[in-house]
């Protein structure tokens, strides 16, 4: 159990940061070309098909960059294919859904007091939520209102808002912020995956063909890419959201997430218009300030809760052990000034990362992070503030990996 837990955790650690590195390239490489295309100049000369250019300094170096619409006249022996960051991110991505909340769906997926439910059903429920948010988006986009960027759009974020309230009613609020980012995502690699790429090919097939490529395809592509570089933002906040209880423990959470697109689409705007050299849009800033002072204010709202925590059939064995009795006294000695729905440590108004330890089925459900925490680590308490001993850390340590023999 000892090596399985350690292991286990970095292996989360591992996934976690591979996540972290193919979003950065993905990310980078889309914010640039998004920059780029906004940014191009048409002037005369320009080569046939050649739809604008842009001269660019970076790294002692100048790069001139032009823009072929379709394609030029001739297709060059070598051409880089941008896909495989995204392919990469949402693996990733998917493989820390399986690690952290599909091997610990009784602590960060499935929430009795939300939804009753067995822990394989609480996992093909939240693969079929991921799968119907992809279908239902690509429906739309494909649908007589895909003609219209400005309804599609307004459509899309009603039914992301039906979905985040949702998801809250499904799984615990941590887990519905997280999926409302996993189905989002979904939406953008499978638009890299399913459409830009495979339209993409089509031209290139039908250049090399002889064939003069229908523009429908940039036309789509282009659209689904729009999509992507207004997403881009409010993913990157969802994907965060689970260190921060105040966004997805509250009463209001999925307004708060409902918001977060609104502002990642305002700032978004103001980038874009910046780099298209259409002005200043500074009034994104203060719209966007506003609604973080809405979403501060929401937050304030208390959790509304239908029951209290009981621990899960696996954490049973932790309240069984003959240890934990003196397991429990340490945690409320030196845990519980702050993980609590109360907190008397001054300066923590707010349980951290949503952590309460005050109640026997709050300590078993959590028996891995304080075992990992507070025992085999250092971690908690925060610089010891609470004076743990070494005899204390020893003894989470015998109770955890000597729970159910």
């Amino acid at each position: 159990m000892m090596d399985f837990a350690i292991f286990w955790d970095w292996l989360s650690f591992a996934v976690r940061w591979l996540h972290v590195i193919t979003g950065i390239a993905w990310i980078g490489s889309s914010f640039y070309f998004v920059a780029l295309d906004l940014g191009l100049r048409q002037r005369p000369g320009l080569p046939v098909g050649a739809f604008g250019e842009e001269w660019q300094v970076h790294g002692g170096g100048f790069y001139h960059i032009q823009k072929y619409l379709v394609a030029p006249a001739e297709m060059p022996e070598h051409l880089t294919w941008f896909k495989w960051e995204s392919y990469a991110t949402w693996l990733s991505g998917f493989a820390m859904l399986c690690v952290v909340y599909y091997a610990g769906a009784d602590l960060f997926l499935i929430d009795p007091n939300v939804l009753p439910m067995s822990v394989p059903a609480g996992i093909l429920l939240s693969l079929g939520t991921i799968g119907v948010g992809w279908v239902v988006y690509d429906l739309l986009c494909r649908s007589p209102l895909g003609k219209s960027d400005t309804g599609l759009m307004l459509v899309l974020y009603c039914v992301l808002v039906f979905i985040a309230w949702g998801l809250t009613h499904l799984f615990t609020g941590r887990a519905a912020f997280l999926h409302l980012g996993a189905i989002t995502a979904t939406i953008m690699s499978a638009n890299v995956f399913m459409v830009i790429i495979p339209n993409q090919k089509i031209v290139v097939a039908d250049l090399i063909a002889g064939r003069k490529p229908d523009p429908k395809y940039g036309k789509i592509a282009k659209q689904r890419s729009l999509h992507n570089n207004y997403l881009t933002l409010p993913v990157l906040f969802l994907m965060l959201s689970n260190h921060y209880p105040l966004a997805f423990g509250t009463q209001f959470n999925w307004v708060i997430a409902s918001l977060v697109f609104i502002i990642g689409v305002l700032i978004r705007h103001y980038f874009n218009s910046v780099h298209a050299r259409k002005g200043n849009p500074t009034w994104t800033w203060l719209a966007a300030l506003v609604l973080f002072i809405i979403i501060i204010w929401l937050s304030t709202a208390p959790k509304v809760l239908t029951g209290e925590s009981k621990e899960s059939a696996a954490a049973q064995v932790y309240v069984a052990s003959v240890h934990f009795p003196a397991v429990r006294d340490t945690v409320l000695g030196r845990c519980s000034m702050c993980h609590a729905a109360e907190p008397v440590y001054e300066g923590i108004y707010h349980a951290p990362m949503g952590v309460m330890l005050d109640t026997d089925a709050d300590i078993a459900n959590h028996a891995r992070e304080i075992y990992l925490q507070a025992g085999r680590s250092h971690a908690m308490p925060p610089a010891n503030v609470s004076q743990i001993t070494d005899k204390e850390r020893a003894l989470l340590v015998a109770w955890f990996e000597g729970a159910g023999k």
